[in-house]
């Protein structure tokens, strides 16, 4: 009988299964292939033979491009999409029901031990969500379900879907199917019209003819998943892993929240010895397409992660492969080959996501993919961070042996998040901050002990302090060794994940006398020392000096890389708004010491606080490092020699944004609000820096010109005050837009308290007072019209009109 559609316009099954001979079903013409499922393909139908063994078992379907018509970067944020990009994830699960086979997806969000009487209730809570249901079309040998799934993937199936919006079936076909023992293989071309930016799969189409018809060509992995599923490991805080989280019902007295890590499954080919190989290792293929002079490097990238991997007891644990050659049955969209991608894009980025069994965190892949602007990205940092010691950094191109070491760097990288390491963001701070200026130092312990740290190269390295240009650029660090030992060393003695725990603890506990191996990533309850782009930040007052100090060498190169014969001025206007930049973000790292707190994550077997304000000295003198280094103007920024080159006008704004940015992070609400709550809960208030002082301190910074006999405020500081005015007036005085936010229901998150608005307006009367004392005192005209324009607009922000 013919297929009926359902209320989308689907393909469903007829209203009654009628069962055939296997043989008027599977013909003499199908192409069979035999393994986990066996899979036919007659004419253009496909179809899965599914044998008892495989119903009612866990399967995951992992929905990936194999070419996709990529673009460049969408305005909410996105990278496009790119063959090797995952559009789908989920588990699934065939069950027959008579002669009809349900297609699940089953959850193991909630989970209870099986042996308690609460599974019963869990079980109850979590139906699996119906995807499909088909007729079986015949029975093969020993009674193996034959169905035709087609549908899945030439259909709006909304959990099949690699186009987000209506999917032409005349215009979708299968391409190949491959079966394995434990995986199915399917490509097929979807054609379709997409839904607009930000919608779903199976959400109603734009409108016809307001956008064109999409075609892709996608690759679905339906893997088994493991039938003896993985011992997880539970997750600790205190160690960076990525983890699968779970509510388990049956712990005591209250539904807990139990979180297992990603990582691979490695087992010892020899349990006894110290250091053995794996039975079964993780293979990294690097993608053919890869430009060749880059494939060295990529491959270095794979094997720079065997030492630690050996800290955990595993020798070439990790290995570097290309593919095969010749092989039509390989695909590079199996999910059971990890692979590293070049993708040719103008994206200046790199990402490492990985697939993991929701039941346990065992990653089943974790394959990279690097948009090739990331060169690009790697160029511009490492002149304005390292070009003060390396002359290679001052000519571009740079030369192919630094920029493959460069790319060695953020692959590494991103293999750490494939195989489970989040970002140690606070690693870099746990160094002592004279240490990264020693070359023996450096030499043996990185200037961060994370390649998992936004600790890029070492900015704040003087030339003086000849560290090897080798030791310029991260590696895999002590933190990243020490954490690979935590997440992967088996533990004999242990047959659960509860069991492991002690064992698990301990280790922990080694960052008690070991501070490199404390973790944190982007903590924002306090800031302090879980920077990003930062080095040297367990002092940033001096590292930022430091640093400042090599920007201003920086800046004389910029002429001499940027400007090349017969080239436009693109280069010499990137790589210098770039080192404004860098030193922006350097001077915000000192930011984060006002209000700042120290973090050292602790479990219960660990006594005394997380979190550690700063001391009330360490936070005014960073205000006073701003209000010297950072507010005043920095003059060696500004090159007029360049800025004629590149624009009209706009120096001013320039220097203006780069010192609001810094501002910004001052007046923060959240910051404000700490700084209050840290007064509060101090010993006395001598031993808090208050919002109170902050502010003054910042307001005297700013506008120190008021204590002048003879007052002149030149463009750059003008720009600056009235950017303090204006950042003032809408913390007081919100937009609209932004006050409709604070509304019921829609509240900002931690909105800036009434105690520091109140302050704020004191800092604003003392301002106008001292403003009005001195216009009488400016020395040209300019400062005097602006001092009376700033006390004028005091007074609309202090007493705003209706």
């Amino acid at each position: 009988a013919a297929a009926q559609r359902d209320s989308n316009g689907r393909a469903a099954p007829s209203a009654e299964p009628k069962p055939k001979p296997y043989r008027r079903v599977i013909t003499s013409e199908a192409k069979t292939v035999r393994g986990l499922l066996d899979v036919h393909r007659v004419g253009s139908k496909l179809y899965f033979e599914i044998p008892p063994r495989e119903l009612d078992k866990d399967m995951l379907l992992v929905g990936r491009y194999a070419r996709a018509a990529a673009a460049d970067p969408s305005p909410t944020g996105g990278f496009g999409e790119y063959g090797g990009d995952e559009f789908g994830e989920r588990t699934l699960r065939w069950d027959r029901e008579g002669d009809r086979v349900v297609l699940r997806s089953p959850s193991f969000d909630i989970t209870a031990d099986t042996a308690l009487s609460v599974y019963r209730a869990v079980q109850a809570s979590n139906y699996a969500p119906i995807i499909a249901v088909f007729n079986v079309e015949a029975y093969g040998p020993d009674s193996a379900a034959v169905i035709d799934v087609t549908r899945l993937y030439t259909t709006s199936v909304p959990e099949f879907a690699a186009i987000h919006g209506t999917i032409d079936e005349k215009r979708s076909f299968i391409e190949s199917a491959h079966a394995f023992p434990d995986n199915i293989e399917i490509e097929a071309t979807q054609t379709g019209t997409p839904t607009p930016a930000g919608g779903r799969p199976g959400a109603a189409p734009a409108p016809r003819g307001t956008q064109e018809a999409q075609s892709v060509l996608a690759h679905w992995s339906l893997v088994k998943l493991p039938d003896n599923p993985m011992t997880p490991r539970r997750f600790d805080e205190r160690v960076g892993f990525f983890a699968i989280r779970q509510v388990d019902f049956g712990a005591e007295q209250r539904a807990a929240t139990r979180e297992y890590i990603a990582r691979y499954r490695l087992v010892k080919k020899d349990p006894n010895a110290a250091l053995s190989e794996p039975v079964k290792p993780i293979i990294y293929y690097v993608d053919p397409a890869t430009p060749d002079q880059w494939k060295p490097w990529i491959r270095k990238a794979i094997t720079d992660w065997q030492p630690a991997f050996e800290a955990a007891g595993f020798k070439n644990a990790i290995i570097a492969m290309d593919p095969p050659i010749n092989d039509p049955s390989w695909s590079a969209e199996d999910i059971r080959h990890t692979m590293i991608r070049w993708l040719p894009s103008t994206v200046e980025n790199a990402v490492g996501p990985h697939v993991s069994d929701p039941r346990t965190g065992e990653i089943l892949n974790g394959s990279v993919r690097i948009f090739q602007n990331v060169l690009n990205l790697q160029r511009d940092w490492y002149f304005t961070q390292a070009a003060q010691v390396d002359p290679r950094a001052r000519t571009f191109p740079m030369p192919d042996s630094l920029m493959g070491r460069l790319l060695e760097f953020v692959v590494s990288h991103e293999i750490g998040h494939t195989i489970g390491l989040r970002h140690d963001q606070l690693g870099s701070s746990t160094y002592p901050a004279d240490s990264v200026r020693s070359a023996t130092w450096v030499h043996k312990m990185g200037h961060s002990p994370s390649i998992m740290d936004y600790s890029r190269f070492n900015y704040v390295a003087q030339p003086e302090d000849h560290i090897p240009l080798e030791d310029i650029i991260p590696r895999i660090g002590p933190y990243d060794k020490y954490a690979i030992m935590w997440g992967y060393k088996p533990i004999p003695s242990a047959n659960t994940a509860e069991a492991e725990r002690p064992t698990l603890d301990q280790w922990a506990r080694m960052q008690d006398t070991i501070p490199w191996y404390r973790f944190s990533e982007n903590n924002a309850a306090g800031g302090f020392g879980t920077l990003n782009e930062a080095v040297g930040d367990a002092d940033p007052v001096k590292s930022t000096g430091l640093g400042i100090k090599n920007i201003e060498r920086v800046v004389g190169y910029i002429d001499q890389a940027g400007t090349r014969a017969g080239e436009d001025n693109s280069d010499l206007e990137e790589i210098y708004n770039s080192t404004v930049g860098q030193w922006t973000t350097e001077a915000t790292h000192v930011v984060t010491v006002v209000g700042g707190s120290t973090v050292w994550y602790k479990s219960g077997s660990q006594p005394g606080p997380v979190y550690t304000p700063l001391s009330r000295a360490r936070q005014a003198d960073a205000v006073r490092f701003l209000n010297e280094k950072v507010f005043k103007t920095p003059t060696y920024l500004i090159r007029p020699e360049i800025s004629a080159r590149i624009e009209a006008g706009g120096m001013i704004t320039r220097i203006d944004n780069a010192q609001a940015r810094v501002l910004t992070g001052l007046f923060d609400d959240g910051r404000m609000n700490r700084m209050l709550e840290n007064e509060a809960v101090a010993p006395s208030k001598s031993d808090a820096y208050t919002l109170a002082s902050m502010l003054d301190d910042v307001r005297r910074g700013v506008w120190s010109e008021l204590a002048d006999s003879r007052i002149s405020i030149d463009p750059y500081r003008r720009a600056l005050q009235n950017n303090y005015l204006t950042q003032i007036d809408r913390k007081l005085n919100p937009p609209v837009a932004q006050a409709a936010a604070a509304a019921p229901g829609r509240a900002r998150q931690a909105p800036l308290s009434e105690d520091a608005k109140s302050e704020l307006r004191g800092e604003l009367v003392s301002l106008q007072s001292e403003i009005q004392k001195s216009i009488g005192h400016a020395a040209d005209r300019e400062t005097q019209l602006h001092l009376a324009g700033a006390a004028h607009r005091i007074g609309d922000i202090l007493s705003p009109k209706k």
